[in-house]
């Protein structure tokens, strides 16, 4: 059998640690208890607001993201986007029960700081990883590319992001409003530095971990 060639190892093989990342980054956000990211944020207001569960109204949601991403952006699907809708979950469970935590925050403010803040580096640095692998990505982190696409770069990657996430806060605290729900339940100090940080934050980690073409 064939071998793999050395690009196309090192582009499975970042894309892998990549999501290993996200899923330490989502751990150590459920760990520092200070909110959780905007997009799953929107999706507890909403579903919180109409009833369903959290799990059934997220796979709706993801459903919703990936035909669009299927119709408008389909090279920006793939293996990466299996791994990481699979498996970020277990693996931030995973993660959680290695810190012997059980996903909940910890009693002492200075390491939830500390958690916080790795969680705001770990996340940007995973995404980047698995972005510059091109082995596709899950349907939310790929609309800012299908913005940057049919925008004609007008609305990079980073601002995309901003807008996506801001835009999922807003959701999240019209859905608390009207539901009569309070709107820290659903948000914290942590989903609105996530929001405003995680889009420039990848752009700069894609510099960094970049895969140049086979053969260049």
């Amino acid at each position: 059998m064939k071998r793999f060639p050395a690009w196309t190892r090192r582009r499975v093989v970042q894309m892998l640690v990549g999501n290993l990342f996200i899923g330490l980054g989502v751990a150590l956000f459920r760990m520092a208890g200070f909110g959780t990211d905007p997009f799953s944020s929107m999706n507890l207001a909403i579903s919180g607001g109409i009833g369903w569960t959290f799990g059934n109204w997220q796979l709706l949601m993801n459903v919703c993201l990936l035909v669009v991403v299927a119709l408008l952006q389909r090279h920006d699907l793939g293996l990466g986007t299996v791994v990481n809708m699979v498996g970020i979950g277990y693996l931030a469970d995973f993660f959680c029960w290695l810190f012997q935590t059980a996903a909940q925050a910890p009693d002492v403010l200075p390491l939830r700081i500390v958690y916080l803040l790795l969680a705001l580096v770990c996340l940007p640095a995973g995404l980047a990883m698995y972005i510059e692998a091109s082995l596709g990505m899950a349907p939310y982190d790929a609309m800012p590319f299908v913005w940057e696409t049919y925008t004609r770069g007008k609305l990079p990657f980073a601002k995309a992001r901003i807008v996506d996430d801001l835009t999922c806060v807003a959701v999240a605290v019209t859905a608390c409003v009207l539901s009569h729900h309070s709107i820290w339940s659903v948000l914290g100090v942590g989903t609105i530095c996530n929001a405003l940080l995680q889009g420039p934050l990848t752009q700069l980690f894609r510099r960094r971990f970049a895969i140049p073409k086979a053969g260049g």
